[in-house]
């Protein structure tokens, strides 16, 4: 598995898996713009170089709401960006790793998502990560695709230390209630990437941590942590339009996954540890 190139150290994810290769003292690299720029396929040539065994990718146009008026851009970065750098893994016979999301699917359905079901994004973002997941299946290239969702850390821009902070300085919070998914803890993510990997595991994996709830659920629990006298009341997504469209029901199913790992561990545990440790 070694050595390892990890691209977009400095993104939420990227940090998590930078962490974890330190722990564990492997032979890696990290690579971020303007050294490595998905924009730019001679870039992606000089830093994939052969002798590497993984490449790790943490980079992407992760801007949902802002995807419906700059879709080319992010079709760019996450769909022809990454057929680049699938074709050049192949070229010099590295591993694969990219991340996906929930968003690749329509939401309609009410049992947990299959890694081979059919993609239906209904907004921009998960329409140009349907194209990275076309690209690196059609390239040949030897991969590992992990699809997650609602990703938090503590550190980095996400809706744990939103809510932390908001919950701080307000009184009452609304939040969505009738979107239900699976929270994702990015330790947790790149740790059970990691055992993935050591597993030989290949293809689509879903990975997030264990259990499913509403983001209303999810705020909740947080604000029980930062300041019981904060009011958490549930609202409809109808109450709190954003740009893009949402998926009512995103849970993906994690069968696969736990065959090979075992059961993930429930989001309230991963969230507590998060919480414990959250920076401001």
């Amino acid at each position: 598995m070694q050595p390892i190139l990890l691209i977009g150290p400095s993104g939420m994810l990227g940090a998590a898996w930078q962490k974890l290769l330190q722990a564990r003292a492997a032979d890696f690299r990290c690579t971020d713009i303007p050294q490595f720029d998905f924009t730019k396929p001679d870039s992606i040539d000089r830093v994939v170089t052969g002798g590497l065994a993984v490449v790790i990718n943490c980079g992407a146009y992760t801007d949902v709401d802002g995807a419906e008026k700059n879709e080319a851009l992010a079709a760019m970065l996450n769909g022809s960006g990454v057929a680049a750098l699938a074709r050049r893994c192949k070229h010099v016979g590295a591993t694969l790793v990219h991340y996906s999301t929930d968003y690749v699917f329509s939401g309609q359905s009410t049992t947990p998502y299959l890694p081979d079901q059919p993609r239906e994004p209904l907004n921009a973002y998960g329409r140009t990560k349907a194209l990275g997941e076309l690209a690196i299946e059609q390239s040949d290239c030897d991969y590992l695709l992990v699809r997650t969702s609602w990703l938090y850390a503590p550190w980095g821009k996400n809706f744990v230390r939103t809510i932390a902070k908001l919950c701080r300085e307000k009184d009452q919070l609304q939040v969505v209630s009738d979107q239900r998914g699976r929270p994702t803890s990015a330790e947790h993510l790149a740790e059970s990437t990691f055992r993935l990997l050591e597993k030989n595991a290949r293809g689509i994996y879903h990975v997030t941590d264990g259990g499913e709830c509403t983001w209303f659920d999810f705020a909740s629990a947080i604000a029980k942590r930062f300041n019981v006298a904060c009011t958490v009341r549930p609202c409809n997504s109808d109450q709190y339009p954003r740009p893009a469209r949402r998926p009512a029901y995103s849970v993906l199913d994690l069968t696969k996954t736990e065959a090979l790992l075992g059961p993930m561990p429930d989001w309230r545990r991963n969230l507590a540890s998060v919480m414990d440790r959250l920076q401001d």
